[in-house]
């Protein structure tokens, strides 16, 4: 047996693929570098830090989850831990002026994040499915209540706050412009995200995949499934640690809200959007969930209910995610047979898009009147005022979203149709589709 899974998937990559994955590191560097550049604004570059920090997150999340199968409710532990004892280091270095720079601090919530996850994972990783979802939300309850009653390490309500720029300074870098704490972040995001790459072509990583699809068979050849899935534990709780000391030294501020529910369910989101059968699933999904969330806050007080909608979109008509979405294009790209299915597409576009403004002011129009059924009836969303107590608002919103819905169907049936006829053009080519 383990013959056979030698010769269906080779530990290694290939030397195509590593001259292929480097190359796109050496361009994904470039990138990182040069983009303060393109985007200078202070509120660019700490959105650009959010997303860096969330794609560790994301990452982090998904060795327990897409590689290794384990749903958990309660990752932010690991998240939060690390942020408050990356605060505590950075006032501990500063008082006593020992020579550590800040750029070592995120190894410190890495381990703090490591050390609790040996401890509390072992229990934890006995089971897998529905009981590890519901003891990893058991946990993650008791760790944010002990936020409020331990004041003293977690600060209570208001958190605990440091001043980064009282450590030892590196290369004259005090890390205080926010150019320089991005750069501290995409140094991190890279070596994380090597570091998480590896450990996937590591026999540990291949043992998390098996262990996903088919833990009998893999306790059946000599491997014990709870000590894989207690060391994919173990690594996934180091790396959210990085993630949480990166985002405390980010707002120099740790508070219970590191380790809330929002944020374990935030990191879901953006990996399962994402795509959790895919290595770049949850950068995708990162990089998505966080500029989503930093857009619709503006434009909409609903927006945390437009989450909820887009990830139930997600789960019913997209389980592969936006990444899966991609891959399933690739096929038709090599073949050339995918411009048999783009007309399709844009057709379908225009009827799907009044379906969803329509559904859009009919809900903002109801959630004005369910909690702000007091104030004035012209409100703003997306950038667009109108009169919610309108008879026309209501009935353009009717049209829009009925006659959207109608139309859009057929021509989604002729995306059915085209995409048959693509998939099948590339079948014969050899391509499998």
């Amino acid at each position: 047996m383990r013959e056979t899974i030698s010769s269906t998937v080779p530990l290694y990559p290939a030397a195509a693929d590593k001259l292929k994955f480097r190359g796109l590191l050496f361009a994904v560097a470039i990138a990182l570098l040069i983009l303060p550049k393109l985007f200078s604004s202070g509120g660019s570059l700490t959105t650009f830090s959010l997303v860096g920090i969330s794609i560790i997150f994301s990452m982090s999340y998904n060795m327990l989850l897409g590689q290794t199968g384990m749903l958990s409710f309660g990752h932010a532990v690991y998240y939060g831990i690390g942020g408050f004892l990356a605060i505590h280091a950075i006032n501990i270095i500063g008082t006593n002026k020992l020579p550590i720079p800040l750029p070592v601090v995120p190894l410190i919530g890495g381990l703090t994040g490591l050390l609790f996850a040996v401890v509390l994972g072992w229990v934890s990783t006995r089971r897998s499915g529905t009981a590890f979802a519901m003891i990893s939300l058991g946990v993650a309850e008791l760790v944010a209540s002990s936020a409020l009653i331990l004041r003293t390490f977690f600060g209570g309500e208001s958190g605990i706050s440091a001043n980064r720029t009282r450590l030892f300074r590196v290369f004259d870098w005090s890390f205080g412009p926010q150019v320089q704490i991005y750069y501290l972040v995409a140094a991190w995001m890279l070596i994380a995200v090597i570091a998480m790459y590896a450990l996937t072509r590591t026999p540990l990583g291949r043992m998390c995949n098996a262990v996903r699809d088919n833990p009998e068979r893999v306790q059946f050849v000599g491997y014990d499934p709870h000590v894989v899935r207690y060391l994919a534990f173990c690594f996934s709780g180091f790396f959210a640690g990085i993630a949480g000391a990166l985002a405390a030294i980010c707002f120099e501020i740790a508070n219970s809200a590191y380790l809330g529910a929002v944020q374990s369910g935030t990191v879901l989101f953006a990996t399962y959007i994402g795509g959790v059968g895919f290595f770049i699933g949850p950068i995708v999904g990162a990089v998505f969930v966080t500029l989503l969330s930093l857009g619709l806050s503006d434009l909409t007080a609903v927006w945390q209910l437009y989450f909820g909608l887009i990830f139930i979109a997600v789960v019913m008509f997209a389980p592969g995610g936006i990444t899966g979405l991609l891959m399933m294009h690739r096929p038709l790209l090599e073949a050339g047979t995918l411009g048999r299915v783009l007309p399709s597409y844009f057709i379908a576009f225009v009827p799907t898009a009044a379906m969803l403004t329509g559904f859009i002011v009919a809900i903002e129009v109801t959630v004005h009147y369910a909690v702000n059924s007091g104030d004035d009836s012209r409100i703003k969303a997306f950038g667009v005022s109108f009169d919610a107590a309108s008879r026309y608002v209501w009935a353009m919103s009717a049209v829009l979203l009925i006659g959207g819905f109608l139309v859009a169907r057929r021509t989604w049936t002729r995306v059915r149709h085209a995409w048959d006829d693509a998939t099948g053009a590339a079948r014969e080519q050899g391509i499998p589709a």
